[in-house]
């Protein structure tokens, strides 16, 4: 079995409660009001600002024999660069203070997130960043294919509200094609283990993000 396929089989039951949470089967059914969409896209400038600079922290802690994966992180910070913007042009065209989510803090889940992996690249295995790859990026494709059209026709919202999460559907959808032949070239199991790791720890805080999301005039938090 691929290494690819071995971690989509090791993080199997994180991804299961991910999205099998309410709020995720509202997402994808496009019943979501627009307060959650708000609060989602505030969460998510909160991790997203924060992708250039682990990767580029990740790319200077590479040992020289993943040259070849640092070559990847190179590109793949170029094609995240300025994406954070993209988020606060969403929220302003939903009608959300960009400002002040600007200047704002995360949800503690995010914040532990966003430390956990600082944490990771600087005391531990650095690969394990693509771990965090693994689920945001999963995640985007299956929320931009299956849920950013019925979203959008359901709260009334104009495509510029959207361009986080649309573009990052084919983008992803190329990314994650990318990532599957990096992860089948990294054969140190030590590198291994660290992306699985990283991946079933990302999975259990973006879940807790997404149970602290407010769903239909509700704050559900960690009752979900």
């Amino acid at each position: 079995m691929s290494f690819f396929d071995t971690l989509q089989e090791a993080t199997q039951q994180e991804r299961h409660t991910l999205f099998n949470l309410p709020i995720i089967l509202d997402a994808l059914e496009g019943r979501v009001s627009l307060e959650s969409y708000r609060a989602f896209l505030t969460q998510a400038y909160y991790h997203v600002r924060h992708t250039v600079p682990l990767m580029m922290a990740c790319g200077a802690r590479l040992p020289t024999r993943l040259e070849w994966l640092r070559k990847a992180v190179c590109e793949y910070i170029e094609d995240e660069y300025g994406h954070e913007q993209w988020v606060l042009d969403d929220i302003e065209a939903c009608g959300g203070d960009r400002n002040a989510v600007r200047d704002g803090q995360p949800s503690l889940p995010i914040e532990l997130m966003v430390s956990y992996l600082y944490d990771l690249i600087a005391r531990d295995n650095p690969v394990g960043l693509f771990g965090m790859v693994n689920v945001l990026e999963g995640t985007s494709i299956a929320l931009a294919t299956h849920a950013a059209g019925s979203i959008r026709e359901r709260l009334d919202l104009p495509e510029s509200a959207f361009s986080y999460l649309s573009s990052h559907g084919a983008l992803d959808i190329e990314h994650m094609q990318t990532y599957r032949r990096l992860m089948n070239t990294l054969e140190d199991p030590a590198d291994q283990a660290a992306v699985i790791h990283a991946s079933k720890v990302v999975y259990s805080l973006y879940t807790d993000m997404f149970r602290g999301l407010p769903r239909n005039g509700e704050n559900l938090h960690a009752s979900v």
